[in-house]
């Protein structure tokens, strides 16, 4: 096997020290190097100092979670090649692990290229990926939060959310506003906070809060959630101000995705943070599927496939394209995914076809971030146009043909001729 990288160095990554040891095999016998150090920054300096005395530019190490991020940062800019790779590409055999030899076994295994780079983005989109994801995180926390203050007001006997598509409109909130703090609201009170297009009837609304029975300890635990919920859209609010700072130098990518039916600007931002727009990264728009976790695994032994379920890959970037999918598929101004949906469905399921409505829309991305075009699929017409408007567009062009060959002089006998010699070409 050849060797690749006649200089490589294994990093083997904990929270408090590293071990590197590099392979030297510009020589028949290879020799190794091995030194420890700590994970202060001071220590990772010494570290890239002593990389670079030693004339070694091609370093790997495991994503053992995030404490590879600071031996990442400190080599970045300074070594030319830093892999991080997979730990499934990098497992030592089973009775021969430690420290030093995990090290030496990385190394060994990069210098002949059997390491499988994993995709890090460049530094501005690491910096964009963490707002993104601290809002999708804060974003699930407020879908909980609000669960949890409408189950509350449920075990009290209030139904306002049977009345109220949303519990937290301006009418719901004020209604809740008089229950949470006049224990002796009248009917008029619950009238004069609704609002005038309101659908629901007054009736209704009265039912919906006559026999509350709310504790003044149950009052304290919707009021301290109905807080929590306020404190969020606030930190919430933040980070969208500081993230559409971070994306200016990106709109036209933003713009460019918004034209896919079912992306906004959220969501074409959250894309963006996770597959930046630099698609070198990936060979083929199948890499970037199998990356992204939309792609089948591949199980197969003696012949029989065992499983060919997605993989957990895309924590954060499935959610984002698989909402897009369910967007996508309901926008009525635009029925290309839909259709596309709908034939899906019907031989494989509405799950596996939003996960292929998903896939479709990144290998999308993965065009258009390569070429700089809108969205614009090839077979958009034919989707789009029922086959009896293609099949009476295609005789209408058929017959204004024919006149024309005739008023050039062709005979019939000619054109009839020609269309034999071109049918007989077409496949059975």
């Amino acid at each position: 096997m050849e060797v690749i990288y006649s200089k490589a160095c294994g990093v083997d990554v904990h929270k408090s020290f590293i071990v590197a040891v590099i392979c030297d095999s510009t020589s028949i016998t290879p020799k190794y190097l091995r030194k420890r150090f700590s994970t202060y920054n001071n220590s990772l300096i010494e570290f890239r100092n002593w990389l670079i005395e030693n004339d070694c530019d091609n370093v790997c190490m495991e994503s053992t979670g995030k404490y590879y991020v600071p031996v990442y940062n400190a080599l970045e800019g300074f070594i030319s090649n830093v892999v991080v790779a997979n730990p499934k590409w990098v497992k030592a055999i089973k009775g021969e692990k430690d420290d030093n030899k995990d090290a030496k076994w990385i190394a060994d295994l990069f210098k002949m290229g059997l390491v499988r780079s994993s995709y890090i983005p460049s530094k501005d989109f690491r910096i964009l990926r963490e707002f993104t994801r601290y809002r999708y995180k804060l974003t699930n926390t407020k879908t909980s939060e609000k669960n949890r203050f409408t189950n509350a007001l449920t075990v009290g006997n209030c139904k306002l959310d049977m009345v109220f598509s949303d519990i937290f409109g301006k009418s719901s909130q004020s209604i809740i506003d008089i229950i949470l703090n006049n224990d002796n609201f009248s009917d008029d009170d619950i009238i004069n906070c609704i609002n005038k297009k309101c659908k629901s009837s007054h009736e209704d609304i009265l039912s919906s809060v006559n026999g509350i029975q709310l504790t003044n300890e149950q009052k304290l635990r919707i009021n301290i959630v109905k807080d929590h919920i306020d404190y969020l859209n606030n930190q919430i609010t933040k980070l969208n101000d500081i993230i559409d700072t971070l994306v200016e130098p990106y709109e036209s990518y933003i713009d460019l995705l918004c034209t896919i039916p079912g992306i906004d600007r959220n969501s074409a931002i959250g894309i963006l943070s996770e597959i930046s727009n630099d698609m070198s990264q990936f060979k083929s728009h199948y890499r970037l599927a199998s990356w992204a976790g939309l792609a089948p695994g591949c199980n197969e032994s003696a012949g029989k496939k065992k499983s060919v379920k997605i993989s957990r890959a895309g924590v954060y970037l499935k959610p984002y394209l698989v909402e897009v999918a369910h967007c996508a598929v309901k926008d009525k101004s635009n029925s290309y995914y839909a259709k596309k949906f709908e034939k899906i469905s019907k031989r494989r399921g509405k799950k596996r076809a939003y996960i292929a409505i998903a896939r479709k829309i990144l290998v999308a991305i993965y065009h258009m971030f390569q070429t700089g075009e809108v969205w614009n699929p090839t077979d958009l017409a034919s989707i789009e146009t029922p086959i009896q408007d293609r099949i009476k567009y295609t005789k209408n062009n058929f017959n204004q043909s024919f006149k024309q060959l005739l008023s050039l002089g062709l005979t019939s006998e000619e054109l009839i001729e020609l269309i034999n010699q071109n049918a007989n070409k077409l496949p059975v």
